[in-house]
């Protein structure tokens, strides 16, 4: 998996309230808020366009970032965004502090190897995505970007659950701690409705 490092600028904001939320993004800049751990929350500006670069990146969405406040790099994890309901532009940012040994609660992508070539794909099988993406526990250390789900041997009629997903050290999927009930399909795939095998029969 990759190890890039995601490092972003930020600016102590002093200015709250609407007024100052529409200035500062028409200067080319968001409101961010940076809270967590044992300090309290801090307000601050980022550059719009460098959000936008970055979030180009999926795994921007589960790293461990660096966020330098004048001067100071502090780890931190995007917990959430507020986008603009039509326009590609970013409202406002929320991240969490973060440390190596604290435990986390994130949701990382699930990347599906093998799909056009598994057994029941190449069978002329209909591969069905159900989740792209898994709730997880674990600490910033051992935070993955993706999780890797291989479907090779998938075949017609089969699925994959969430307890056949084969984890990095140190990573549980939070849904399995909740019951056997909660061990849902991730991916199945399902035999063509289209049977190329039989001729229509020819109308009277």
């Amino acid at each position: 998996m990759s190890q890039e490092t995601f490092a972003l600028e930020a600016v102590r904001r002093d200015d709250q309230g609407k007024g100052a939320s529409r200035r500062l993004r028409r200067e080319g800049r968001i409101p961010a808020i940076v809270y967590g751990g044992d300090e309290a929350p801090v307000s601050v500006t980022l550059s719009h366009n460098e959000i936008l670069k970055h979030l180009e990146h999926e795994a921007f969405y589960s790293h461990v970032l660096e966020l330098s406040i004048g001067g100071t790099v502090t780890k931190v994890i995007l917990r959430d965004l507020h986008r603009h309901p039509y326009k590609p532009a970013v409202l406002h940012a929320d991240f969490l502090r973060v440390s190596a040994t604290q435990t986390l609660r994130v949701k990382v992508p699930l990347h599906y190897v093998n799909k056009e070539t598994s057994v029941g794909a190449k069978a002329g099988g209909v591969v069905n995505v159900i989740l792209s993406e898994v709730e997880i526990d674990c600490t910033a250390a051992n935070l993955p970007e993706f999780i890797e789900v291989d479907m090779k041997s998938l075949d017609i009629n089969g699925s994959i659950h969430l307890s056949d997903i084969t984890l990095p050290a140190g990573v549980k999927i939070h849904a399995l701690a909740l019951g056997a009930d909660h061990d849902v399909s991730i991916v199945a795939i399902h035999a063509s409705k289209l049977d190329k095998s039989v001729e229509p029969e020819p109308e009277a």
